[in-house]
């Protein structure tokens, strides 16, 4: 079977950044992607964008949109993919498909979103766009308010961990802090994070503010390339294995506590990979909410349903711990540009395996990682396991 590799990669801050719309973020990412690669864009065989869009833009067909930075990419094949926040993970799985089934031999994959210039209120009502709107539209908060009945139900059956939540905000924004490129550097502390206050108010009880991923502008770009190519360029990341397994769109057709289309993914691209837990130096997690991250604890297999809180409260996932779970400060520090966040997890474990993250945030003689990138609430689910090549 044919083998693709990321061969390089490039980033920009998240936050609310001057870039006028996605267009502009990509030609920020997808030249220099190709650079850091040392691959030409002639060489590119295809284009794969993700961007989720579904309101943000009046400006759609995004895919379109790269070869409007270099005009060397005009004729080469470009193709939007979109799986709400999981966007980013399907543009790169597709773009592997395609080098891996042999159609080309390198591919540009680039993620973006551009949400602060639309108001508050309508970005809300676009990220309902990844929820089953037929019954769940009208839940107080949006999105949030999606996760915060989550946090209800799991906190009904298992106890109140509001002040493991809090542990996990805690853990990722002091993470976050050593990322150049998140959208909140700043370590804010357990005791900010677990006080309900003016300026942490619940956004959807039980769910604070801290327990909250940013609504952020971003763009990541990854260069995918076989076997052969690889070996003649400066790094390669490889895939162990990496799996895609969906779950019901609708809360009201499964148990929304349990995260099974994620566990599933886990499980299976474990076996694959013929690797455990325990091989891996680091996971990049999809904490959109404080509660994804604890009920993904246990879906990954780290504890059993109702014990994630020990994960973080043990100290097992800190960035000293025995398995570091979002190094990079995960969505809640980083940030969530919608369809930027797959192909920017994948950079940010690609980083620590090439020995390349920037300064503290690197995880000391990282060979492996996994990344588990989810759309909707656990709907989309996509975990990699990565290795370090060369």
């Amino acid at each position: 079977m044919r083998r693709a590799f990321i061969v390089g990669w490039a980033h920009t801050p998240f936050g609310k950044v001057e870039d006028p719309d996605t267009e502009s973020l990509m030609a920020r990412v997808s030249g220099e992607a190709l650079a850091h690669a040392a691959i030409t864009p002639e060489a590119v065989d295809g284009i794969y964008v993700g961007v989720m869009n579904n309101g943000f833009s009046k400006q759609d067909f995004q895919a379109a949109l790269v070869a409007l930075a270099d005009e060397r990419l005009a004729y080469t094949p470009a193709t939007r993919v979109e799986n709400a926040c999981a966007t980013g993970s399907a543009a790169l799985y597709a773009a592997l498909d395609f080098v891996e089934s042999g159609r080309g031999r390198i591919a540009l994959v680039v993620g973006a979103e551009k949400m602060t210039g639309v108001p508050t209120a309508q970005a809300g009502d676009v990220l309902l766009g990844a929820s089953y709107r037929k019954e769940e539209a009208e839940v107080d908060g949006g999105f949030a308010g999606i996760f915060g009945r989550i946090a209800q139900n799991y906190f009904q059956r298992y106890g109140d961990r509001s002040e493991d939540l809090a542990r996990i905000a805690a853990k990722n924004h002091k993470n976050g802090a050593a990322n150049p490129y998140a959208h909140m550097r700043k370590d804010v502390g357990f005791e900010f994070c677990n006080t309900l206050s003016e300026k942490n108010p619940y956004v959807a009880p039980p769910l604070r503010r801290t327990d909250c991923s940013l609504i952020s502008d971003g763009a990541a770009a990854l260069v995918v390339a076989d076997e052969e190519i690889a070996r003649t360029l400066p790094r390669a990341v490889g895939f162990r294995a990496r799996r895609h397994f969906n779950d019901f769109l609708p809360l009201s057709r499964r148990d929304p506590t349990a995260f099974e289309g994620a566990r599933r993914a886990w499980k299976t691209a474990l076996a694959d990979a013929e690797m455990t837990l325990d091989d891996l130096d680091l996971i990049e997690t999809h904490d959109c909410f404080t509660i994804a991250e604890l009920i993904e604890y246990e879906a990954m297999g780290l504890a059993e349903p109702g014990q994630g809180y020990r994960v973080v409260r043990e100290g097992l996932a800190q960035k000293d711990g025995r398995l570091p779970i979002n190094p990079s400060g995960g969505l809640k520090a980083k940030g969530h540009p919608i369809g930027a966040t797959g192909v920017s997890m994948h950079v940010m474990a690609a980083l620590q395996l090439t020995g390349e993250a920037p300064g503290v945030m690197q995880i000391p003689r990282a060979t492996t990682a996994g990344v588990f990138n989810m759309g909707g609430a656990a709907v989309a689910n996509y975990v990699s396991v990565l290795e370090r090549v060369k």
